[in-house]
């Protein structure tokens, strides 16, 4: 059961949220774009919120500047969070725009707003969880979309409250954050998703 546990704490990594809401996104509207487009955003959601971010953990790490990715201390999480909030503002400055892609941009702004939280927490020595966080950032749009477009269909939103609680369960399990750890996180993460979702919904 352990091992199960500990695997959600890699499967819904804060690095992966953003591809998993920019696949759910485009599912959702799948016929609105063409393929190419859909192939074309992917692309780009890969590059600056997966690939970039991988690369600079990497130099991070060989510089003895971090430990893990899971980044247990928070003085290990000032830098990554800094280049995080400018890699989302990259995104809905110049890839995903409001006038094309309105949903995912606020998720994405949700997003930057959730990690400039983080930050803040961070200087002044407070972890929160950035699995909580993300996972529960996610679920907010997930519902947000499923009202929005009126597809009538519950399901995603249970489920991604299911997969929230298994990852909370996760870090407890691994011993990276206490309830209140977990607590702020969600509350960073549900609360900007919340203050957005009126603009598009």
């Amino acid at each position: 059961m352990k091992k199960f546990l500990i695997l959600f704490s890699y499967i819904f990594h804060p690095i992966f949220i953003s591809m998993y809401a920019t696949l759910f996104y485009l599912y959702c509207k799948e016929d609105i774009f063409t393929t190419n487009e859909k192939y074309f955003v992917l692309f780009q959601i890969l590059v600056i919120t997966f690939i970039v971010p991988i690369l600079f953990f990497m130099l991070l790490r060989s510089t003895g500047h971090v430990k893990s990715m899971m980044l247990p201390e928070t003085s290990q999480r000032l830098i990554p969070l800094v280049l995080q909030c400018f890699l989302y503002i990259l995104l809905v400055k110049r890839s995903i725009i409001i006038l094309r892609y309105p949903e995912l941009h606020f998720f994405f702004l949700g997003a930057l707003f959730t990690t400039i939280a983080a930050l803040v927490l961070s200087l002044f020595k407070i972890k929160a969880s950035l699995h909580v966080a993300a996972i529960s950032g996610f679920m907010v749009f997930a519902a947000g979309l499923n009202i929005h477009l009126q597809m009538h269909n519950p399901y995603w939103a249970a489920f991604l409250i299911l997969i929230t609680g298994i990852v909370a369960s996760s870090r407890l399990e691994m011993e990276a954050h206490t309830p209140k750890e977990l607590l702020i996180g969600l509350f960073i993460g549900i609360f900007p998703q919340l203050l957005f979702l009126y603009l598009w919904l």
